[in-house]
């Protein structure tokens, strides 16, 4: 079989954990007030939302609660 005289296929591959950039990113802007708060207050929306489907999902997945109230409509159908 014949075999290419590299060791590799792509040798600049090989050399990309050597190369460093002297290109720098621009600065990021810093972020206004306004913002810093409409991102906490979509934050805190965010986590109301899973707190209140945990409140509120809860006890009706319970099952001694479904019991109590003769269970489900379609079992009585029978």
């Amino acid at each position: 079989m014949f075999r290419r005289g590299e060791s590799v296929p792509f040798a600049f591959l090989a050399d990309a954990d050597r190369f460093r950039s002297n290109v720098t990113p621009p600065p990021r802007a810093q972020r206004s007030a306004a913002e810093k708060a409409g991102s906490a207050l979509f934050g805190l929306t965010v986590v109301a939302g899973l707190v209140g489907s945990l409140i509120l999902g809860v006890p009706a997945l319970d099952p001694e609660r479904q019991s109590q109230h003769g269970g489900p409509a379609a079992a009585e159908s029978r």
